[in-house]
């Protein structure tokens, strides 16, 4: 009904925009036939500039009005998901709590329990950060930069990531593949690896979530001359339409095919990795052959400068 509403209003200020506009040019038409008939060389070039910056203003308030609808219907989304993804690890807690304090249960049906009240509970926490950085990465005129730059192995951070994302999505080990192709070359990055590993593990996650039919990632490294890393991250997932890959980096958007409306998600993940990129000196995109076709992001980092063997084992990921 929402959405109902919605088109509707557009619709209408749309028509409204274009009835205006051709309000304005009949007026101005009328105006110039009688200002030439009568030689008003002066009234004619003031009405033509007249007519010039109304048009603009009825165009620019259309686009205003039609943006700012689209915005709170992606700010609606946004709470509908949000209160999603704090709602249900809520009450899968409540309800082992409520099943230990009432039955007696052996010590691994405890530990199992335990163990899944963790998973809930980290759920609920990256939910919370994930909106907290997004609030940090939104504010305008704040300068931001990695919260303590230290060199970061790339290799290392990606291929614990890649773990991490096996265990946490319980996939298979051939499900994540890692291609190198630096020759083993030293890749660190300057900046915090926390964040990145953010970053890494928000893109991962979004290959598992939007591979319904079955997940098979593949992060390929590659060195682009000495001062900097490509990283590609592809899947075999439902994939972006070529209209929509530069918008999905945008806050609270989210690709409206009917496959992907059904993954849960708050539309802060890549707009959180894009920002996080950017503080450390790279940049993002995304590839997309199509719906159910994959896709792919490519990421570049510049590269420190070479160190010396004392300095490479103080590196961390």
């Amino acid at each position: 009904m929402n959405i109902t509403r919605r088109r509707g209003a557009i619709a209408f200020f749309v028509t409204l925009g274009i009835c205006l506009v051709g309000l304005a040019v009949a007026l101005n038409v009328g105006w110039i036939i009688v200002n030439v008939n009568e030689r008003r060389l002066a009234l004619l070039v003031l009405g033509i500039t007249l007519f010039g910056v109304l048009i603009a203003g009825v165009v620019l308030n259309t686009i205003f009005l039609v943006r700012e609808i689209r915005r709170n219907e992606r700010q609606d989304s946004f709470l509908n998901a949000v209160t999603h993804e704090l709602k249900t690890p809520i009450a899968s807690i409540r309800l082992y709590l409520d099943t230990l304090e009432r039955r007696p249960l052996d010590e691994v049906q405890r530990q199992e329990f335990y163990g899944r009240m963790r998973e809930d509970n980290d759920r609920l926490l990256a939910t919370v950060e994930q909106i907290l950085r997004a609030g940090e990465a939104g504010a305008k005129g704040v300068q931001r930069s990695p919260k303590a730059r230290m060199p970061v192995d790339l290799r290392a951070l990606l291929t614990a990531s890649l773990v991490e994302t096996v265990r946490r999505h319980h996939l298979v080990a051939d499900a994540v593949e890692l291609r190198d192709g630096t020759d083993g070359a030293a890749l660190l990055v300057s900046g915090d690896a926390d964040s990145l590993r953010t970053a890494l593990l928000n893109l991962l996650d979004n290959s598992v979530k939007y591979s319904p039919g079955g997940v098979h990632i593949v992060a390929e490294l590659t060195a682009v001359r000495a001062s900097s890393v490509m990283l590609r991250i592809t899947d075999t997932g439902v994939g972006i339409p070529p209209g929509q890959l530069r918008r999905v980096f945008h806050r609270f958007y989210r690709v409206g095919n009917g496959a992907v409306a059904k993954v849960k998600g708050t539309g802060l993940g890549l707009f959180i990795v894009r920002s996080i990129v950017r503080e450390h000196g790279g940049g993002i995109s995304a590839q997309s052959h199509g719906e159910g076709r994959g896709t792919t992001m490519t990421l570049h980092f510049p590269l420190m400068p070479a160190l010396s063997r004392s300095e490479q084992r103080g590196s961390h990921a």
